[in-house]
């Protein structure tokens, strides 16, 4: 049976600003990746998310980034590998002290918007990264873009890895995610996203935005649910993989 992981970034607002709908998108998803206080979240609303994560039953992970809570951790930083791995490390521990007050596991990490898509194809940064799961608990799953440096990094340190697919993002020839700034960037036509979607699970490739098809293995799907469109599409997404057979699985039935 073919089998996915869902995951969604949560628990991303701050202070009185909210931001997404995360009591709503947690039972439609199998992973959750919860914002670590760098780029986003703060402590009241990390232990809110987890707690609500523990509370449906689905995998927790942490989704650090870099300190920019301005820029919601999209903008590129000149950070050293060194800087990059302390900046991990703080944040996993932020986000383990609440799993542990709960009583959960943390599942996996994913780091978040410009740390995730630099260190997609800089292997120091990569490897950096890893190097801060992998000494902090060497049993958690690294979630990375896939076919990325960080997969590779992973693939060679030994620290299980699991690779992500974004539901509702252009992809480019090399694999990587067609930058924000440019056409084609996101996919707006729910019905195309979630027949490309199925595809790549059951055949393994994917059209990119040239319309050539590369091969992509992946374990996990993205799926956002910050608004009431977005939580209708994840909803549909749910029902195209029943309808075709595949399962909905915590990332750690997949790696």
């Amino acid at each position: 049976m073919n089998k996915v992981d869902l995951n969604c970034d949560l628990g991303e607002s701050f202070g009185r600003y909210t931001l997404g709908m995360d009591e709503e998108v947690i039972p439609l998803v199998s992973s959750a990746n919860i914002a670590c206080g760098y780029h986003a979240s703060d402590p009241v609303v990390m232990e809110r998310t987890v707690g609500l994560a523990a509370g449906a039953g689905i995998g927790i992970g942490a989704h650090p980034g870099f300190p920019d809570l301005m820029g919601f951790g999209r903008r590129n930083m000149n950070v050293t590998p060194a800087e990059a791995k302390a900046y991990v490390t703080y944040q996993l521990g932020a986000l383990y002290g609440f799993c542990r007050s709960k009583g959960v596991k943390l599942q996996h990490v994913k780091p978040h918007g410009a740390l995730y898509n630099m260190a997609g194809k800089d292997a120091k940064l990569a490897e950096a990264i890893v190097e801060a799961v992998y000494e902090f608990d060497s049993d958690i799953i690294l979630l990375g873009l896939s076919g990325s440096e960080m997969i590779r990094a992973a693939q060679r340190k030994g620290l299980r890895c699991a690779n992500e697919f974004f539901a509702d993002r252009g992809y480019e020839e090399d694999g990587s995610l067609v930058d924000r700034r440019k056409e084609g960037a996101m996919i707006t036509d729910e019905d195309f996203a979630v027949k490309r979607l199925v595809r790549v699970i059951k055949e393994n490739k994917i059209a990119t935005v040239t319309g050539k098809d590369i091969d992509m293995k992946i374990d996990s799907v993205c799926v956002h649910g910050d608004g009431a469109k977005a939580l209708a599409f994840v909803e549909k997404i749910r029902q195209k993989l029943a309808d075709e057979g595949i399962a909905v699985v915590p990332l750690s039935e997949m790696v």
